[in-house]
């Protein structure tokens, strides 16, 4: 499968677990000093709120049919919530399609915020037409985040 062929589709409720651990796994891997493994109950209970207010979620799947990957990400005001690949998947090209993805739900702009050490986040994101808009905090761990926009090239 190419980078950008990646196999995706909608979330469904039994995707949850799979996703909690690959989010862990992911996060884990970002040496952020907060503990990933005890937000799992704070993250399905995030997750499920976004999908009842509306928030689209969109799972990349390995050559098994498992989810490696998603995306949240709210069609009418373009936020993309949560981005995860499990690290096995980095650098295949999966997290590159889950971008295009929210980018084709929302067109008219996808909006972002990233921890501001996570240098990694960035350089993915601006390399995926992402610039830097603003300033913030994560309202869970407290640090410093950048607010990141892309809007299509006109």
């Amino acid at each position: 499968m190419s980078a950008r062929t990646r196999a995706l589709r909608d979330f469904v409720e039994g995707d949850l677990p799979a996703l909690i651990d690959l989010w862990v796994a992911a996060w884990s891997e970002t040496l952020l000093d907060i503990d990933f493994d005890g937000r799992r109950t704070w993250l399905m209970t995030h997750l499920r709120a976004l999908r009842a207010s509306g928030v689209e979620i969109i799972v990349g799947l390995d050559e098994d049919q498992r989810p490696t990957g998603f995306a949240a990400i709210d069609a009418k005001s373009g936020y993309l919530d949560q981005l995860c690949v499990a690290p096995a998947e980095s650098g295949s090209g999966l997290a590159s399609a889950l971008i295009d993805e929210a980018k084709r739900r929302s067109p008219i702009a996808v909006e972002l915020d990233v921890n501001e050490v996570n240098l990694r986040a960035l350089r993915f994101y601006e390399r995926e037409g992402f610039s830097l808009v603003g300033r913030g905090l994560n309202p869970q761990s407290g640090l410093p985040t950048l607010k990141m926009r892309w809007r299509p090239m006109e």
